[in-house]
C-alpha cells in the first residue's frame, strides 16, 4: 500500500510540473510583444536607391505598433502591423521617415534616402 501511495504522489508531482511548465511557456509566448518591442521590417525600398518613377508604393510591417507615421503623417496599419501607402517623390533627393510606436511608448525609426 505504501508503494501505491508514493506512485500516486510522483504522478501528481509530474502532472503539476508539466502544468507549471505549460503556464510559463504560454506566458512567455503571450508576452512576446513586451520582450521584442516594436519593429519596422520588410519595407520594400532600399536606402540610397535611384528611382525612375515619382510615385512609389511603400509596403512593410511594423510589428507590435499601434501608431505609424510616414514623414510626420499618420498612416493606417492592420492588426498584423502591415502597411501599404502610396508616396509621391519630388525631383532630386528625398528622405522617407517611418516612425512606429507601441503601446508602451517604445519607438522604432527608419529613414530611407531616395533619388528621383
Amino acid at each position: 500500500m505504501g508503494t501505491q501511495m508514493s506512485e500516486k504522489k510522483i504522478l501528481q508531482i509530474v502532472a503539476l510540473s508539466i502544468f507549471f511548465v505549460f503556464i510559463v511557456t504560454y506566458s512567455l509566448f503571450r508576452s512576446n510583444y513586451l520582450i521584442s518591442g516594436v519593429k519596422i521590417k520588410n519595407v520594400n525600398i532600399l536606402d540610397g536607391t535611384k528611382v525612375a518613377n515619382n510615385i512609389i508604393e511603400l509596403t512593410g510591417n511594423a510589428k507590435n505598433a499601434i501608431n505609424l507615421t510616414l514623414n510626420g503623417r499618420e498612416i493606417s496599419i492592420n492588426e498584423a502591423g502591415d502597411f501599404n501607402e502610396t508616396f509621391v517623390l519630388l525631383k532630386g533627393y528625398n528622405v522617407i521617415n517611418i516612425i512606429a510606436k507601441d503601446k508602451f511608448g517604445y519607438v522604432d525609426e527608419k529613414n530611407y534616402k531616395l533619388m528621383y
